[in-house]
């Protein structure tokens, strides 16, 4: 029985106009259907092929501020989220989560902002589980596994778009790890990323936008695992041949 959050996705593409760029997106156009089978699911694809666009899309139908941040969150500093979302019907499950949140690497600074201006004494009132995370004084990465422990738990609903961007390959371990506990306890995370250590998450499920068609694949399938692997066993064969002299 499938007992995650959010089961399926479909696209009402009559609520889409005609003359939308959204329409010639090749790994959506005309795909009415997305199905979660599993408690972690990846988005995978190369840029400009519709993961963060659909990902995006399902995290604004599930009540999340487009910009990030939890369902509490109410701040816009700039309209950018497509006409998507409001094509976008949510097949949910039986279970309520407890808490969720939508992590943007695009949008962060704006999230790290509003965390700050929410967690004044004067407006303490406006979200749960207040917590004062001081986040521009940490570093990028520092601040983005910040926001990821502090948010993370047991029975909640996680969408992130590229995660990765701004951590170390060590801290996106510790990510992995993170995102794996949650798991255990419950959670359903869906995922936008390019990062083959992420990637590699136990019985998770990978869809593929590339190739125009978007279809499930495995680990060793992806352009993210395949051209990082081909770089560390052939790093001087493809340096040469990508930096040669004409």
């Amino acid at each position: 029985m499938n007992t995650l959050f959010i089961r399926e996705v479909k696209i009402l593409w009559d609520k889409v106009d005609k003359y939308s760029y959204l329409r010639h997106i090749a790994a959506l156009n005309g795909f009415e259907r997305v199905e979660f089978n599993a408690p972690v699911t990846f988005f995978v694809g190369e840029n400009g092929s519709g993961k963060s666009t659909l990902l995006e899309a399902v995290a604004v139908a599930y009540g999340f501020n487009p910009e990030g941040g939890t369902r509490n969150y109410n701040f816009s500093t700039y309209d950018s989220h497509s006409q998507l979302c409001n094509a976008v019907k949510l097949v949910k499950g039986i279970r309520l989560p407890k808490w969720g949140y939508f992590l943007r690497a695009e949008s962060f600074y704006n999230v790290a902002t509003a965390e700050e201006e929410y967690s004044k004494p004067e407006n303490a009132s406006s979200r749960d589980n207040i917590i004062p995370l001081e986040l521009h004084k940490k570093s990028h990465g520092e601040s983005f596994l910040t926001i990821a422990q502090n948010n993370f738990q047991s029975n909640g609903i996680y969408i992130l778009d590229e995660p990765e961007a701004a951590l170390s390959p060590q801290k996106q371990l510790t990510l992995l790890a993170e995102i794996y506990r949650c798991v255990k306890g419950g959670a359903q995370f869906i995922i936008a990323t390019h990062s083959p250590i992420l990637l590699g998450m136990p019985e998770a499920e990978i869809l593929s936008f590339d190739s125009g068609v978007l279809h499930p694949c495995k680990y060793e399938e992806t352009g993210s695992y395949r051209i990082t692997e081909m770089f560390i066993n052939r790093r001087q064969t493809i340096l040469g041949e990508l930096l040669k002299k004409d």
